[in-house]
């Protein structure tokens, strides 16, 4: 039995996998991590059977494991190297946090729901996970001690760009965050540091995601 299981999820992960492609997902180490993360460890043990299809799942405290697409679109977004250096707000389940563990040099996570952090690092560490480390706060104020970082990664939507996440992006590093509401359209948008002043910004898609909330986001 555990045999054919083991078989059914290799099959949905890889025609996730093809879906990903089939949208316009090409970086090959993004395509990897896709393939090789086991996405059903990091949900509910009764939506398992759903973790594979492009769809967001809940997660608990009224949060939610984005789409496959949306990940990797993402991650993808911000060009990361073996020896990039990640700020990702939003550790949730656990999930975007190792597909870019397995891609990136070292990834720092800020979850302000302090369970799902707990569960989310014994996730990872249970996976060899070795190079995360994971804390609980406002993401909206980033993680100074630690910056700069070559990526940005934010998993909620914010009315705008936080000022201490434009700031902890080190010159050349792309930031990757959906902005608006949730009563309205959101715009997933990156945003490359071209020196110290100077910001390009690109919009990437229309996103639904829950609200960043803190300091320099939307309040409780």
């Amino acid at each position: 039995m555990t045999a054919t299981r083991d078989k059914q999820i290799e099959e949905r992960r890889r025609a996730m996998v093809d879906l990903l492609m089939q949208r316009g997902i090409r970086a090959p180490r993004v395509i990897e991590a896709m393939q090789s993360v086991i996405r059903d460890a990091f949900v509910p043990e009764h939506l398992a059977e759903l973790a594979y299809e492009d769809g967001a799942l809940p997660i608990g405290e009224g949060q939610t494991i984005s789409q496959p697409y949306v990940v990797a679109l993402m991650t993808e977004a911000a060009a990361l190297t073996e020896t990039s250096r990640v700020l990702e707000i939003g550790t949730g389940s656990g999930y975007s946090t190792a597909i870019l563990a397995t891609i990136a040099g070292a990834v720092f996570s800020v979850e302000r729901h302090e369970a799902l952090a707990e569960t989310a690092e014994r996730r990872l560490s249970a996976l060899g996970m070795g190079n995360v480390t994971i804390r609980v706060g406002d993401g909206t104020l980033g993680w100074p001690e630690k910056a700069p970082f070559d990526a940005i990664i934010v998993a909620a939507a914010g009315p705008r760009i936080p000022d201490a996440l434009r700031a902890q992006l080190a010159v050349g590093g792309r930031l990757v965050m959906p902005v608006g509401s949730g009563a309205g359209p959101q715009t997933l948008t990156s945003v490359m540091r071209r020196g110290t002043d100077d910001f390009a910004t690109e919009t990437l898609a229309k996103v639904s995601f829950v609200p960043l909330i803190g300091a320099q986001g939307w309040q409780r």
